[in-house]
């Protein structure tokens, strides 16, 4: 069984195909905010750290470790200061 309805073959031309011209150089694209929502704390030592992480946004990918670890180092100091014992105020170590 032969098919009939195939594709006539293509004929070769006789000019030589054009070079594709070359393309200018890209630049890196700069950086993008990746849009990640911040959910207020409530709490605004931690809200003011988390707002922090916006600064990222704005840095090369190089620049974010900075960001990371400052962010990071402050959320431990704010859960740390969750564990320590109240401070009594001026009048309430009364014997």
């Amino acid at each position: 069984m032969t098919d009939e309805a195939a594709d006539p073959p293509v004929e070769a031309s006789a000019e030589p195909a054009e070079a594709a011209e070359p393309a200018e150089a890209a630049e890196p694209a700069g950086p993008v905010a990746l849009g990640v929502v911040r959910t207020p704390t409530g709490h605004a030592g931690v809200d003011a750290h988390l707002a922090r992480l916006a600064a990222a946004d704005h840095l090369a990918a190089d620049g974010h470790v900075e960001v990371y670890e400052d962010v990071h180092r402050g959320l431990r100091e704010a859960l740390t200061a969750l564990d320590a014992p109240p401070v009594p105020g001026p009048y309430e170590n009364r014997s």
